[in-house]
């Protein structure tokens, strides 16, 4: 039997959720960019949403339990109240990061040689692929921070490297952002998002550490939060 089938209406709302996603980031981009011609815009548009597009298209045929946890997402899905105030930063630094960056091709606050604006989506893409290694290998990976029933602690594939590499590969590709939209004014929202992810992060261990059995353990195992061989 198709899994999907299991849990009605996934598939419907999984593509709604991946048009409305692109649509909302085109708007990010284009509305303060306030010119149909930025090539840059349109690249980086294009190359992120057939990411998302395919990595939902994947993980629907794979493991739809895992699409149904990562629906809910943002601020109000949050069950812990410091969480519900760190998702509500990050979402705000993250919408800035692309306005900033459309706003600099707005007003030529800076410029960019077109070979870093490639390297920028060569990071979004490496950063896209790093982040769905981490959901191949563990598909309790929700958008929140929770433990579900019969959660257990993975420390297998990128685990083994890093406690956190959903963010690692997340700061990858927010990283690359701003240089694919050819912005070097930016990097600046991407600064508050490294702090905002970083709190998330140090929240979310303290949660884990309370109520998901072994968790201990695995955090005296593998001592990189995010970044081998620095933090």
């Amino acid at each position: 039997m198709d899994e999907t089938r299991a849990i009605p209406d996934l598939g419907r709302r999984a593509a709604r959720g991946t048009i409305l996603f692109a649509g909302a980031l085109w708007l990010l981009i284009f509305v303060p960019a306030g010119a149909l011609g930025y090539w840059q815009g349109w690249l980086f548009w294009a190359h992120f949403s057939l990411w998302s597009a395919a990595g939902a298209w994947y993980f629907l045929k794979r493991d739809p339990a895992l699409v149904q946890r990562r629906l809910r997402a943002g601020p109000a899905a949050e069950r812990e109240p410091a969480q519900k105030r760190i998702q509500l930063f990050v979402m705000i630094v993250m919408c800035a990061l692309f306005a900033v960056s459309a706003l600099d091709y707005r007003f030529a606050w800076s410029a960019m040689p077109w070979p870093i604006v490639i390297a920028g989506n060569l990071l979004v893409a490496a950063g896209y692929l790093f982040v769905f290694l981490v959901l191949h290998e563990n598909s309790f990976a929700a958008s929140t921070i929770q433990v579900a029933p019969g959660q257990k602690v993975v420390a297998t594939g990128p685990y083994a490297l890093v406690r956190h590499p959903m963010y690692a590969g997340a700061l990858l590709m927010f990283a690359g952002t701003p240089l694919a939209l050819g912005s070097w004014w930016g990097l600046a929202p991407f600064l508050l998002l490294v702090a905002g992810m970083v709190a998330r992060l140090q929240d979310e261990e303290a949660y884990l550490a309370r109520n998901l059995p072994g968790y201990e353990a695995y955090r005296s195992s593998v001592r990189w939060r995010l970044v081998p061989g620095a933090w």
